[in-house]
């Protein structure tokens, strides 16, 4: 009797270890009022070692140019409006006839190359730093973790070439990258994952854009839970990829987009997804200066952008 009472009293603390070893991810390591997450380890000192990088002053932007024809997760759309305000019916204002045009944007954020901040995405409700839903979500922008939030990223830049670690021109749908794949494509183009780089995956897939967008939407290579945690572990600012959504897809178990949470909620860290790799891979640009300067919409979630690497 006595021994199962001890047996079922380690049990209760055992429950009880595991319920708030579970807990852990909700305080973050800077503070319990930190907003910008892996942002943080980001320093003059690594700035300055970034910039080493620069030997040829060759740029690459990774954004893509976005059309109402551009596919994107469901229900996002996108529309833009050219006007002439004021302009109908004259020949231009004032004695000189000036003329302009302006533009109205009806569109979804998360279209296109995007960042992915710290209030998009949580586990039941509760977001980066254990910030709950209720207490910082508003319909007229986000209180705590908006997009404005996040600094200047000029760091080192890492591209991964997962397209010519598998041979092929395009990785198949259901790839996951975990830690062998991602180590060995590292040794393989003799790059080291650091603390504080972004890092990015070229997979082949962004060249089905307007190829075949079936297939683009339908699934993609990507980034494991295993994959995931190795890099947050590494302590990355950000992961990105040549995809629409940065992880595997299918999904490695019935868990949906575990790997966000993994990134964005319990670490901090960024994604960035369709980045334009084609040319940087082609010029097997593994190692760079990654420049972004984000829009700072006050209370957004995501932000359309143009990173730049510089080599």
């Amino acid at each position: 009797m006595r021994n199962t009472l001890v047996l079922c009293c380690v049990a209760v603390l055992s429950a009880i270890s595991g319920t708030a070893s579970a807990q852990d991810w909700t305080k973050s390591k800077w503070g319990p009022n930190d907003e910008i997450g892996a942002a943080n380890y980001m320093t003059p000192e690594l700035v300055l070692k970034a910039a080493s990088l620069v030997k040829t002053g060759k740029t690459y932007p990774l954004g893509i140019p976005v059309t109402s024809q551009t596919p994107a997760y469901p229900p996002r759309t996108y529309k833009i409006t050219v006007v002439q305000p004021g302009q109908a019916g004259s020949a231009g204002l004032g004695p000189n006839k000036a003329t302009y045009n302006d533009d109205i944007l009806d569109t979804w954020v998360g279209i296109g190359s995007q960042l992915d901040g710290l209030g998009h995405l949580g586990v039941e409700h509760v977001y980066y730093n254990g910030n709950k839903l209720a207490d910082f979500a508003d319909p007229n922008g986000l209180k705590k973790l908006g997009i404005e939030k996040v600094p200047p990223m000029v760091t080192r830049g890492v591209l991964l070439d997962m397209a010519a670690y598998f041979k092929t021109d395009v990785v198949k749908e259901g790839t996951a990258f975990n830690v062998k794949e991602i180590e060995e494509a590292a040794k393989q183009q003799n790059v080291e994952i650091r603390q504080g780089d972004v890092v990015i995956f070229h997979t082949g897939w962004l060249s089905l854009l307007g190829k075949d967008d079936k297939r683009y939407s339908a699934g993609e290579p990507g980034l494991g839970v295993e994959g995931a945690k190795y890099l947050t572990g590494k302590g990355v600012v950000a992961v990105g990829a040549d995809t629409w959504g940065l992880e595997v897809l299918p999904f490695e178990s019935k868990n949906v987009f575990e790997v966000h949470q993994i990134l964005l909620a319990m670490n901090g860290t960024y994604i960035l997804e369709n980045m334009d790799t084609a040319a940087l891979a082609r010029d097997k640009g593994y190692e760079f200066l990654f420049v972004l300067g984000q829009p700072r919409w006050t209370g957004g979630v995501q932000a359309m952008i143009n990173p730049i690497a510089i080599r």
